[in-house]
């Protein structure tokens, strides 16, 4: 709470798990300018405001609100934003006339908010509006003509329980406009030319009844990347991107669309000024050139339909998966490099007028035994001696459920990889290190141990003992000896069957979820300080036998310092979770760990990893084939098929859906931890897991110290911050 000169001027007490109701006299706070109430259980009556003309900033979304008293919208002459969304037991209401007094209004989210009627024609009222979020009520009627002369960039429509209808002509005159939302309402009429729209980059308007031809014009806007037109009663062909462009695109769809080839990547003319590419003078494209760029993914075979391709520079970067086959058919081919990298696999035969670069892949070119490959360009059995953690189990009779992080030092280069993938008769760990199988046999482990000798001992706690230990070629080890009670999430969601174990239920995996939610909100916001996780991921998630979850591994942390919003970093953590942003320009932001926590998301709700190479190249890696899907397809094709939900499982796991996909949109659209606590907490209710909304935990290790931690509901706040800063600062 903030006050100036004794009167208050600002309130905040978002996501603080509050309910009751608010008191009536709230609008008497007449200088009152911001209000933050989002997030929380708050019931009854939203009392009157009426009339604060200081009041700039309102956020009541996300709680559960009984009714909007009639004169809400009267007098708010400096109102900027308000969020009404997410409160679905309002009665139904219509957005009144009196909002026209909000001149300043840029901000406007009542999404699942009970509204219906229709759109009044009341936009013109409203210069400086640019986001408008009304999905999932009951709107009706026609598109107002008034969107054409608005400034709105961010268009939500969608949802409507009986659908808007009419044309959607008035889109063709909303120049400003970024994304338009408007599937599932029931337009008609054909798609009308959008070339005016020069911003347009999302573009939904599938589940319709529009008609007519798909215009020409809709692929000559340099900026739209995503449009979904199905089930619609369109007639005739889709236009086409030139074939160049779609090549490239789907070398972009493999690295994640960076938002670096984003920004330059613009109109359909790849030879004009796309970056990293060179073309002739015929327009073949002869030089793709993306050393250096910190992309991550993997090679596309699309690059083998350039068939005029002499150069390709890949070196320097984190690719990760194999060399295409294709690659060696190019017939022009002259160079490619592809130093540096984390690539596996064989190396195809290029033909030796090839100049071929691989170095600084140490699994390149390696046999699933961990042998030298023969491939050209192998770099052998030559890594410089480095660190190799690995966590193992040894414990006779018991289950085994562990995982496996490697860290190997090559030449200049840090590399984190690897996972356990099975354990046979307690005699050999088999690890899956970028592609390839590394088998260790547990006799070497107890060899570099001295037989897990008490004077090895690292560290204690409550999943194991941590010991160390030292190869016969010299290189030194950290071999954790695990309880049966410690599993990960990678064995229960991933390698069930391999474990013995029951898949995990949509209850057990929701749990699991908001347990991790609440133990990264407590790093980001409940702690004295702010953490960043920066590797979070299904192995650094813990599970007791109760199937809780404790967030683990904080050998990547790091502080954001009071005051900063991101701090600067070397790139660091485990492909596939990389936010985007990070991986391009190096800083972090706890929007990094939000964007993990949205993989892991999509994890639970598919049984798929964050990147598969077992998998077609549309569909190896998980967000973009995940986003895909929510544009093209029914989310119910995607749900792991041993859940199989009912209808009660079903609407919890769409909140979740929405969940993931906010989570890993763009930086300035994700939620906080805060909100995303929210949201799981309201779907652990929706399917009775209310035992497993209530507590977080985390698990920190670190050499010679480990430690659980659990956020207790009997203990304050500062006693919950002090416990985890000071660990965290050892």
């Amino acid at each position: 709470m903030r006050h100036n000169r004794g009167r208050v001027i600002s309130i905040n007490l978002a996501n603080q798990t509050l309910s009751g109701t608010l008191p009536s006299n709230l609008g008497t706070l007449t200088h009152l300018t911001s209000l933050s109430l989002q997030g929380n259980s708050l019931t009854g009556p939203i009392p009157s405001l009426a009339n604060l003309t200081s009041l700039q900033q309102l956020y009541l979304d996300n709680n559960n609100f009984t009714s909007i008293p009639p004169d809400f919208f009267q007098g708010l002459t400096s109102l900027k934003i308000l969020t009404l969304s997410q409160n679905s037991h309002l009665p139904p209401w219509t957005i009144p006339t009196e909002l026209t007094q909000s001149t300043s209004l840029n901000t406007l989210y009542a999404s699942n908010a009970n509204i219906f009627g229709s759109l009044p024609d009341i936009f013109y009222s409203f210069p400086s509006l640019q986001d408008l979020q009304l999905s999932f009520n009951n709107l009706t009627g026609p598109l107002p003509k008034s969107f054409g002369v608005s400034g709105i960039q961010k268009l939500w429509l969608d949802n409507q329980l009986n659908g808007l209808s009419g044309n959607i002509d008035v889109l063709s005159s909303m120049t400003k406009l970024y994304q338009a939302v408007l599937f599932k309402n029931q337009f008609t009429g054909p798609i009308p030319d959008l070339s005016n729209c020069t911003d347009l980059f999302d573009l939904q308007i599938r589940d319709n009844q529009l008609t007519g031809l798909v215009p020409d014009s809709l692929m000559s806007i340099p900026t739209l990347k995503n449009i979904s037109l199905d089930n619609n009663m369109l007639q005739g062909p889709y236009p086409k991107f030139p074939s160049f462009v779609t090549i490239l695109l789907e070398v972009a769809a493999a690295l994640g669309y960076p938002i670096k080839l984003a920004n330059s990547w613009t109109g359909n003319n790849a030879c004009n000024d796309w970056t990293s590419i060179i073309c002739d003078s015929q327009g073949s494209i002869i030089t793709v050139n993306f050393s250096k760029q910190q992309l991550v993914g993997t090679i596309s075979p699309a690059f083998a339909n350039l068939t005029s391709l002499r150069n390709l520079y890949l070196n320097d970067n984190n690719l990760i998966g194999s060399i295409p086959v294709g690659l060696a058919n190019l017939t022009t081919l002259q160079l490619l490099d592809i130093s540096n990298n984390n690539l596996t696999g064989s190396i195809p035969n290029f033909k030796s007028t090839v100049k071929l670069t691989t170095i600084g892949n140490p699994l390149l070119g390696k046999s699933p035994s961990g042998s030298n490959g023969t491939g050209t360009g192998s770099k052998g059995s030559s890594v410089s001696p480095g660190i190799i953690a690995v966590i193992v189990i040894a414990v006779v009779i018991l289950v085994v459920v562990v995982f496996v992080s490697i860290k190997c030092y090559v030449g200049r280069r840090h590399m984190k990889f690897g996972r356990v993938e099975n354990l046979e008769n307690g005699k050999e760990v088999v690890m899956n290190i970028g592609g390839s199988n590394v088998v260790i046999s547990i006799e070497v482990l107890r060899q570099a141990t001295n037989n897990f000798s008490e004077d090895n001992i690292l560290g204690r706690g409550g999943f194991g003992v941590v010991y160390k230990g030292e190869l016969y070629d010299g290189t030194k080890i950290a071999v954790k000896r695990m309880k049966s009670v410690a599993g990960t999430l990678t064995q229960h969601l991933f390698h069930w069957g391999e474990n013995g174990c029951s898949p995990l239920t949509w209850k057990e995996r929701i749990t699991i979820a908001l347990d991790v939610a609440r133990g990264v909100e407590y790093l980001h916001s409940l702690a004295q300080q702010s953490f960043i996780h920066r590797d979070l991921k299904p192995s650094n998630i813990l599970l007791g036998l109760d199937m809780r979850a404790k967030v683990a591994d904080f050998g990547l942390v790091k502080n954001l310092p009071d005051g900063k919003y991101s701090v600067e970093t070397q790139l660091a953590g485990t492909y596939g979770y990389f936010a985007p942003e990070y991986a391009v320009s190096g800083r972090v932001t706890t929007k990094v760990d939000v964007y993990a926590f949205g993989v892991i998301l999509m994890e639970l709700i598919t049984g798929r990893k964050a990147l598969d190479d077992t998998m077609s190249d549309d569909r190896c890696h998980l967000v973009t084939w995940f986003h895909q899907i929510l544009i093209n397809e029914n989310i119910s094709n995607a749900i792991d098929q041993t859940l199989n939900p009912d209808e009660e499982t079903m609407e919890s796991i769409y909140k979740v859906v929405e969940l993931a996909r906010y989570c890993t949109h763009e930086p300035y659209q994700r939620p906080d931890m805060g909100h995303a606590v929210h949201i799981l907490r309201s779907s652990c209710r929706a399917v009775e897991t209310n035992f497993s909304c209530r507590r977080a935990h985390i698990f920190h290790y670190s050499m010679g110290k480990e430690d659980t931690y659990g956020i207790e509901p009997h203990m304050s706040l500062l006693s919950n911050s002090g416990k985890m800063t000071s660990v965290l600062n050892k």
